[in-house]
């Protein structure tokens, strides 16, 4: 039995958030019930595809069965209500007032089904002056302080060429689904989750807020080195390869400049703090890329290993295919689809001991599962479906 076996949740959420909570929900055991507009969820129509097959959407929607429903529509909106009575977790990305407007807020869902968790996952949450706004995780990224930190001193702040801000977000909001899952299991109600993007990955970003309120001090842009130590850094190698060195532990940093022939600096007064460390990147550097400059990748990383400091390869996706601890853990898997063949994506992001959790299939084909879950939770026959397919409901 997997670990949430027995948990019906509704995912009627896009881009990217939400649909990445109710992922990791399903990865767990969740029963996944994927809602998208009749024309197609935006998904559908982002990144790559092949054959006319989109490949993101097979990730992001894996272990879900896949429904039509039109929620703009008074009769869609009667359906939604009659499927989260029966079920656990409602997941909605719209902008606040909309659910509302529709007449699916918390107070009319939960009055009908107390237990209901309904997470909602928007831009700049449920209140406050910008709630309203459009809400996408490249203005989290650029709110948070993230974007501003990041890129070399000299150049402009830099945003992430991924959906980084939704993806923390992701695994927030599953966290606070879980939470109050686990509250309900206590006393039987349900609750709101209020998730805003620009709040999660303010959380990771270090102690940046207390710095300030105590210090003043602003973080600023280093490139690829740290304020907290050094040094830290990616170096290219002789064979045109990067590696990324970390020295986070003292003992680690006086490896690495024993090992790349400079021991002399550790006698230093200022390389016995990692703060002070950073104030001679520049020396540092000089030193650890020289010696990295003069070897191949390989010769890095086993001199470096053998001498136990800390050293990791840049890798790109292929690499990362390839890779034997990637592989010994299993973080990539195959699996079987019906429009792919097969299709390898990442596996469940860690490992329980007795329910780790797993991908029984890759995202579905649009309404594929319309006559099943409608059959199934609202007792609706094929003559029904077909009506309110014409009237535009699904």
């Amino acid at each position: 039995m997997d670990a949430l076996d027995g948990i019906k949740v509704i995912d009627a959420a896009t881009l990217f958030a939400g649909p990445l909570a109710a992922t990791i929900l399903g990865d767990l055991g969740a029963d996944v019930i994927k809602i998208e507009h009749p024309k197609g969820d935006p998904v559908r129509t982002h990144g790559y595809q092949k054959n006319g097959v989109p490949l993101w959407w097979k990730v992001i929607s894996r272990n879900k069965r896949a429904i039509t429903l039109n929620l703009s529509h008074p009769k869609g909106q009667q359906i939604m209500r009659s499927l989260a009575c029966k079920s656990d977790v409602v997941i909605e990305s719209f902008r606040p007032g909309t659910w509302e407007r529709w007449n699916l807020g918390p107070d009319v869902l939960q009055q009908e089904n107390p237990g209901l968790v309904l997470t909602r996952v928007t831009g700049f949450g449920q209140t406050g002056p910008y709630k309203s706004r459009p809400g996408f995780g490249t203005l989290a990224e650029a709110m948070s302080g993230f974007a501003a930190i990041t890129g070399e001193p000299d150049g402009p702040p830099t945003l992430p060429p991924f959906g980084l801000a939704d993806g923390i977000a992701g695994l927030a909001a599953a966290i606070a689904t879980l939470a109050a899952l686990r509250a309900r299991d206590r006393d039987g109600k349900g609750q709101v989750v209020d998730l805003a993007l620009i709040e999660p990955i303010l959380s990771i970003l270090g102690p940046q807020p207390t710095v300030y309120d105590q210090l003043g001090v602003i973080q600023e842009r280093r490139g690829n080195r740290s304020s907290n130590n050094a040094p830290r850094n990616v170096y290219r190698t002789r064979d045109g390869r990067w590696a990324a060195v970390s020295t986070s532990a003292q003992n680690v940093a006086e490896r690495v400049m024993r090992l790349v022939g400079h021991p002399e600096v550790i006698d230093e007064p200022w390389f016995a703090s990692g703060g002070e460390r950073a104030k001679h990147a520049e020396t540092l550097d000089r030193m650890v890329g020289g010696w990295i400059g003069q070897h191949t990748l390989n010769e890095v990383v086993e001199t470096f290993e053998h001498a136990q400091a800390a050293v990791a390869p840049i890798y790109d996706i292929r690499h990362v295919m390839e890779d034997p601890q990637y592989r010994a853990l299993g973080s990539i898997i195959t699996v079987k689809d019906e429009d792919l063949g097969a299709v390898q994506m990442q596996n469940v992001m860690f490992r329980l001991s007795e329910t780790p959790g797993r991908v029984r299939w890759a995202g579905r084909r649009k309404g594929q599962d319309n006559a099943e879950i409608y059959g199934e939770m609202l007792a609706m026959d094929s003559r029904h479906l077909q009506q309110l397919s014409e009237e535009g409901v699904i």
